[in-house]
């Protein structure tokens, strides 16, 4: 337990290190620090996946300390690490490591170069907790500081008005989903009576036939809508329809911390979280259908944006929602195991493509429209190569490791009995051609045609290079090594983490027809996917090398779906009118008519104008004279005896 704390702390000491020592210690001894701690997280996360998940120590679970004790609730900073923690931390910890050292180029000119290194080892501390809580509300305290930092990361270049615009949006947006996320928190506390997992896991199936009210009449399943709004949160953090404009937006960050969120850390929150909540999730099938639904049609809309994009990293950015689409598919497929082994083999291929953009990026002197590149190859040939391997295990051509864990996610989900797993399935799958088209089109214009660019290329330096070549390994070989004990091995990798039900578990049918990952492999010429995947290749090299005018007569000729895939299908237009406009002038009507015209007029200024009208209406009754005074009495006595003779 005290290594696991250790993981955890390291980078939080790093970032206090840099961020309040950093222009004291200088440059050098700021990126040491901070690459020598994170490093030192992740030689430890190597050393307890080992323990845990290769040797098979039973999970340990310990109190740190007490965080909070209200009445007969105790609130404590615990820690839990088992199979599925384990292998969290190991990833989060290696892309946290190659980001760090990767940023000592990519940042060497910046003035800021120490408080970056201080908010992504704060990042990364942040992930760190949200993965080892062993209950809801150190959970909480996670996912409340990657968003928090998130904030101040995308925003970074606070001097540009569209950075401060994207980190505004990316911390609006996640609070959004907090709302339901906090709301589910305390449905937990209120029917479950504690935050601890093993607690409320264990409780899970008293209360399948309890229900809760909803609107006066309408009641529904106290599991379900715990569930729902668990993943409302959820769908803000992986950036699920319709909570997904942010993430588009922290393209307005640096590229390093582009590849951290989109990666290994805040984006996979949400997925995390979810196959966390396998033992509630499971026994809420509107849940599971909600979030199977959800993640296919991000999986697909999204992909078709990311064909229409001019800006490297915004393709890559569109990219990754539709990616954590098939993560969320497999989910409400209930391939729990599935959509963490793609979260792991999308941290490798994501990085290495969002990096390899940056070390374009680099070399381009910060020019990030693809149309100005082209014919790059020959000057940058170890970028273009780790670019092609994060593509082709992105675009899941065998035997990179996207397709192991794409098609998993496919089968599995045509396997599934889950209410909208047929739609899902066809999104899914045409996901698989729509995926090599948009990294392609990407590839083909930045490395490959006629060099647009009109200034020298020069490769970029080693620190650059190493981190690239680091994720390009596994890129290439982490699916065929990972798939059989994740998937299909007795028992797999995740171990007791992950809860599935019989009727529910569609990887144990697939299993029956598993023969090892080299086969699998082979017969992929067999599989739909693959020649989808060989047929979005060749289409990229038609309409953007073999025949470019092809592609401006589809835009002519389908101008009205251009326009719609270019305007994002309105969301971003919608937000802005309905919400930021709509909202503006709910606030200006309230202020004009409720404050000014209401308050202020009628009640404030209202009753010190009544008031000082009857002041002076009574103010002429007091006018000095001594006879006015005796006709008030005269006329007073005489409505008094009148009262008192009628009386009579």
């Amino acid at each position: 337990m005290a290594i696991a704390a250790a993981v955890a702390l390291l980078p939080l000491a790093g970032a206090l290190i840099a961020g309040l020592f950093g222009k004291k210690i200088g440059r050098s001894a700021t990126h040491w620090v901070t690459i020598v701690l994170v490093g030192a997280a992740f030689l430890l996360s190597c050393y307890l996946f080992a323990v845990i998940v290769l040797l098979g120590h039973p999970p340990v679970e310990g109190v740190l300390y007490h965080w909070v004790v209200s009445g007969p609730f105790n609130f404590d900073v615990a820690i839990l690490l088992d199979h599925l923690s384990a292998t969290m931390l190991f990833i989060v910890s290696f892309i946290s490591f190659m980001v760090h050292i990767y940023t000592i180029g990519y940042m060497a000119d910046d003035p800021g170069y120490e408080r970056f290194f201080s908010y992504v080892s704060l990042f990364t501390f942040a992930m760190l907790i949200l993965v080892l809580a062993n209950n809801f509300l150190l959970l909480f305290f996670g996912w409340e500081g990657v968003g928090l930092v998130s904030y101040l990361l995308i925003g970074f270049w606070f001097k540009r008005e569209s950075a401060v615009d994207g980190g505004l949006k990316a911390f609006i947006a996640n609070r959004v989903g907090d709302v339901g996320f906090i709301l589910g928190i305390a449905a937990v506390l209120t029917y479950f009576n504690s935050l601890d997992y093993h607690t409320v896991f264990s409780q899970a199936t008293h209360l399948l036939d309890t229900t809760m009210p909803l609107f006066p009449g309408i009641h529904a399943s106290v599991i379900t809508v715990i569930c729902v709004l668990l993943f409302i949160g959820a769908m803000a953090k992986s950036a699920q329809i319709p909570l997904h404009v942010w993430l588009p937006e922290s393209m307005e960050g640096p590229t390093p911390i582009s590849a951290l969120i989109h990666a290994a850390t805040m984006v996979t929150a949400g997925i995390y979280m979810v196959a966390r909540m396998s033992p509630l999730f499971e026994y809420s099938p509107a849940a599971l259908s909600l979030v199977l639904i959800l993640g296919a049609t991000t999986c697909l809309f999204m992909g078709f944006l990311a064909v229409v994009q001019q800006d490297i990293k915004r393709v890559i950015a569109y990219s990754t929602i539709s990616q954590l689409g098939y993560m969320a598919v497999a989910l409400g497929a209930s391939a729990y195991d599935a959509a963490i082994f793609h979260l792991i083999t999308h941290a490798f291929f994501k990085a290495l493509l969002f990096l390899a953009a940056g070390s374009v990026i680099i070399a381009l002197h910060h020019e990030q429209d693809m149309r100005k590149m082209g014919g790059l190859a020959p000057y940058m040939p170890i970028t273009y190569l780790t670019f092609a391997i994060g593509a082709l295990a992105l675009a899941a051509i065998p035997p990179f490791a996207g397709f192991y864990s794409k098609d998993a996610i496919i089968e599995a989900v045509h396997l599934s009995t889950t209410p909208g797993a047929h739609y899902a399935y066809f999104c899914v799958l045409a996901g698989a051609f729509v995926t090599p088209l948009y990294i392609f089109r990407a590839l083909f214009l930045t490395f490959h045609g006629k060099k647009h660019y009109e200034g020298t290329v020069y490769e970029s330096p080693w620190v650059v290079l190493i981190p690239l070549i680091a994720l390009a390994i596994p890129s290439m070989i982490a699916g065929g090594l990972l798939i059989g004990p994740m998937l299909f091995a007795t028992p797999r990798l995740l171990g007791s983490s992950i809860f599935v039900l019989p009727q529910h578990n569609v990887l144990a049918t697939l299993a029956e027809d598993y023969q090892g990952a080299q086969m699998m492999a082979i017969h992929a010429s067999q599989t739909m996917t693959f020649w989808l995947a060989l047929l979005g290749i060749l289409t990229a090299w038609l309409f953007n090398l073999a025949r470019p005018q092809w592609a401006d007569s589809l835009k002519k000729r389908w101008s009205y779906l251009y326009h719609i895939l270019v305007e994002k299908y309105g969301f971003d237009k919608f937000n802005q009118i309905v919400l930021v406009h709509g909202s503006r002038r709910l606030g200006e009507f309230f202020y004009k008519v409720c404050d000014l015209l209401m308050i202020d007029g009628l009640f404030v200024n209202g009753s010190g104008r009544f008031i000082r009208f009857f002041a002076n209406k009574g103010r002429r009754l007091q006018t000095g004279y001594l006879y006015h005074y005796a006709l008030a009495m005269l006329i007073g006595l005489a409505i008094l005896l009148g009262w008192f003779v009628l009386g009579l």
